[in-house]
């Protein structure tokens, strides 16, 4: 999972990118880059790090343009080292620079394409180095440089490309590029203000981004959609290819998003409260005598949900851990060891609000079950007489392979168990997930905006199908074992 970001402006635009990067950060915090373009001549600055790390004050009087696209990484096996960090760029056609969020599940028959009948060198084993060649090899076929002719090129990527991916692109000499795959799995929103009675538009992964800039928010992009910002600050847009089932990421939703992000028209924070409300009520069925003195939240993702649960079953919600806001999200963190060790730094209990009480611990999911066990134990040692826990989100028992790292199966914690084992693993005296049905409903909410979802890591229904061998290709990839045996720092999606 990856942060994007792309605005035209009337000004320069990379203190907007890097303001805007800054509110994506909890995307991707492994490396961070902004390309501008102005005139004929392209500026990128990139590299390893937050991105309050990566850009100095040199970097950012560098970045000199109107037109520009910033993007944080978190990284992944196709994305190791400071040679993978985005933007792209490839100087034919015209100059094109690149950022992408997601993950493409066909990216070995598109690096023989691209080498064999695109005539195209990719030097990286990253899908979005792929993804630009593909891009830039349709736009070439154009034969000149337009509008038409770029959303042509897009309605040529979309046919090549399979899996869950936005895109913002800037082609020098036209302008801001953008586009979102035809599931429509990964965000995009495009945003819009005016400055001295001209317009600037902006498009980026997450509303928030446009919400500090002062962007009005228009609109998604919508699934399989290609927009252009010309320079001169004009929106041309077009449906390049039929929209399949609208099956956006529930666990955007779930996890990644900002809770003051809008989603596809959803308040995130709105769906987290309703995950707690059928929660709640999922809890009253299963438990109507439950002895729970106080719910306490596992900071931060679950904290609208663990409210919600609080007020359903007429118990105290109190915060009982402390975060240290300094340590990493360690469901992004590059190796179990890492993991295991993060957690202890990142959170310490207040013993007062655990001692002698029967606690529910609340948590957005379980995923591999490491920060879940340690974080129960806690709990205990707090002086918790009882530790409940319970997911806002179903068992995770599938790998996502649109962009988020849940690993190959053998590592998550759901995976062949029954909730009762992965009670006695975690060590709680009680485990109760979220059912999927409530789940996608409670993202839904009343409207039922939205219909589907990519619930893939918890159902196993991949909307776009995949390869018999593709879950043994990228087992090779992306498991622990694989990446601690490459000896490279990775963790997480492609994009």
């Amino acid at each position: 999972m990856c942060g994007i970001i792309g605005i035209v402006g009337h000004n320069d635009v990379a203190a907007q990118l890097y303001d805007g990067l800054t509110v994506l950060q909890h995307r991707g915090q492994d490396a961070a880059g902004i390309a501008t373009a102005h005139g004929t001549k392209l500026r990128v600055h990139k590299g390893n790090g937050l991105v309050s790390d990566v850009f100095d004050e040199h970097a950012m009087q560098v970045l000199q343009g109107h037109l520009g696209i910033g993007h944080c990484r978190y990284p992944t096996a196709g994305s190791e080292g400071n040679d993978e960090a985005q933007p792209f760029y490839v100087n034919s056609p015209f100059g094109i620079v690149l950022a992408h969020n997601g993950n493409l599940i066909n990216t070995e028959a598109l690096q023989r394409e691209v080498f064999e009948q695109d005539r195209r060198n990719v030097s990286t084993e990253s899908d979005s180095e792929v993804l630009l060649n593909v891009f830039a090899h349709e736009l070439d076929e154009q034969g000149s440089l337009s509008v038409d002719a770029t959303l042509n090129a897009i309605e040529g990527t979309h046919r090549r490309c399979v899996g869950g991916y936005a895109v913002v692109a800037a082609v020098l000499g036209l302008g801001l590029v953008a586009f979102r795959d035809p599931n429509g799995i990964r965000p995009l929103v495009i945003g819009k203000r005016s400055s001295d009675g001209r317009d600037e538009y902006a498009v980026a992964s997450e509303s928030v981004a446009l919400d500090l800039l002062g962007y009005e928010r228009v609109r998604d992009v919508r699934p399989g959609e290609g927009l252009v910002v010309t320079t001169e600050g004009v929106l041309h847009t077009r449906q390049c290819v039929e929209p399949r089932t609208h099956t956006p990421c529930i666990f955007e939703y779930v996890y990644f998003a900002r809770p003051d992000s809008m989603m596809d028209d959803v308040s995130v924070h709105k769906a987290r409260m309703r995950m707690g409300q059928t929660l709640g009520e999922k809890i009253q069925r299963l438990r109507p005598d439950h002895d729970i003195d106080v719910v306490i939240p596992i900071p931060d993702t679950s904290r609208d949900s663990a409210l919600e649960i609080a007020n359903v079953l007429g118990v105290k919600y109190r915060e009982g851990f402390i975060k240290n806001r300094y340590v990493g999200r360690t469901f992004i963190m590059p190796g179990q060891g890492q993991r295991a060790k993060s957690v202890r730094r990142k959170l310490n209990p207040i013993p007062l609000e655990f001692r002698n009480r029967v606690v529910l611990l609340v948590d957005d999911s379980i995923v591999r079950g490491t920060t879940s066990k340690q974080i129960v134990q806690m709990a205990r040692d707090a002086g918790a007489r009882k530790v409940y826990l319970a997911s806002a989100a179903p068992p995770v028992r599938h790998p996502n392979i649109y962009g988020i790292d849940m690993p190959t199966a053998e590592e998550l914690v759901a995976h062949q168990r029954s909730e009762d084992e992965i009670q006695q693993l975690l060590g709680c005296d009680w485990l109760i997930y979220q059912d999927l049905e409530d789940l996608e409903r409670a993202v839904a909410g009343p409207k039922a905006r939205l219909t589907h979802f990519d619930s893939s890591c918890f159902n196993g229904n991949y909307v776009t199908g995949t390869e018999a061998d593709y879950f043994e290709r990228i087992k090779h990839l992306r498991s622990d074992e694989a990446k601690t045996t490459r000896r490279v720092p990775v963790a997480a999606t492609r994009g």
